[in-house]
């Protein structure tokens, strides 16, 4: 029988974090009486063992707030934790420690809230023997399970904002606006917020881009009279045979690779080929924070509910997904087997070019 659970936040941060874990909690103890434990920062809460016990007071207000009150870590893999000695940096594997730790509080169940790579440490973990359910978390929209990831939707709505002032202050100048969102190796933010921004040039990692399509449609506009040029570009754009833009590597996290810089790049070559002022405006961890849209509050709130619900029926190794309109389950295994990216036949791209958007192809 399923008594205690406990319940970390892991990876990037994201507005609906704390709703998912409002709604773990309220379900675990209003529904099925049981004790719920919160694990402070991420996975590394569970190595040094700081963890704490959750109330339904504790939940109590956090509905609409950004960010995590757990905290939260893209670093601390149990199964790859850095430690230095005598100077030099070695990983060691702590996911023993963690089990003993585990078995020593009388935690049933750990629900993990995270994108890929805190959900493939929970299928670590299972395999190991663990119960775990986790839980769709990542406002790149990038796993292949679930229709939707909470935090998506407010990042866009963030991302869209930017690019109606910027609207304004492009066409004040005749300037063309590029705008850098994030999105890692997806273009789902880029896309969906350039269509309803009204951008003349999206680029996404799925569709290389030649910078002399992007400034050809920035002339096209000049012809016509428009002078001024909107232009969103998603962090892992590349070039047609080029490489994406790498900002820096961290190596101790489970996605080494930060990407970042491209918009610098595109703005420099629209500059030199089209002759009119550029300006680029990267929007960065603004889209991670801030109160999540009625949407992903909704979203998150079914997630949470639903992980209790599916982990008391014995569901475990299991992700909560979306899948049409209803909250189903999906194995770990599948869940971070690939990333969804945008396909190429998709709606979206129909549509965007059927509007006159330029991809830069």
């Amino acid at each position: 029988m399923v008594k205690k659970i406990a319940v970390l936040t892991g990876g990037g941060d994201c507005p609906g974090l704390n709703a998912v874990i409002r709604a773990v909690v309220k379900t675990a103890i209003n529904e099925y009486g049981l004790e719920v434990i919160g694990i402070e920062d991420g996975f590394g809460g569970l190595i040094k063992k700081q963890m704490r016990r959750l109330t339904v007071d504790d939940v109590a207000g956090i509905l609409h707030r950004g960010g995590t009150i757990l905290g939260t870590t893209n670093r601390d893999n149990p199964f790859r934790y850095p430690v230095v000695e005598k100077g030099e940096k070695r990983y060691v594997d702590l996911s023993d420690e963690i089990m003993q730790t585990l078995q020593e509080e009388k935690i049933d169940v750990l629900v993990v809230i995270g994108g890929d790579g805190s959900l493939s440490i929970a299928k670590e973990f299972h395999e190991k023997g663990l119960k775990v359910i986790g839980i769709p978390k990542t406002i790149d929209n990038d796993l292949s399970a679930t229709d939707r990831t909470f935090g998506f939707d407010t990042a866009v709505n963030t991302a869209t904002e930017a690019l109606d002032k910027l609207h304004t202050t492009a066409e004040s100048h005749h300037r063309v606006m590029v705008l850098e969102v994030m999105g890692r190796y997806a273009g789902w933010i880029a896309l969906e917020s350039g269509i309803a921004g009204g951008a003349d040039v999206i680029l996404i990692p799925e569709i290389p881009y030649r910078i002399e399509k992007v400034c050809a449609k920035i002339k096209e506009r000049l012809e016509r009279g428009r002078k001024f040029s909107i232009v969103v570009v998603a962090e892992g754009a590349h070039p047609e045979g080029g490489e994406m833009v790498v900002q820096r590597r961290v190596e101790d996290s489970a996605d080494p690779i930060r990407l970042g810089g491209i918009g610098h790049v595109v703005g420099r070559q629209i500059e030199e080929c089209s002759g009119m002022e550029t300006r680029v405006t990267v929007l960065g961890h603004l889209q991670r924070g801030g109160s999540p849209t009625p949407y992903d509050r909704i979203l998150a709130t079914r997630y949470g509910a639903a992980a209790v619900r599916f982990l008391m029926e014995g569901k475990f190794g299991e992700m909560v997904c979306l899948r049409g309109t209803e909250i189903t389950t999906v194995p770990l295994a599948e869940a971070v087997k690939v990333l969804k990216k945008v396909p190429l036949d998709s709606d979206l791209i129909r549509a965007a070019r059927a509007v006159g958007i330029s991809f830069g192809d």
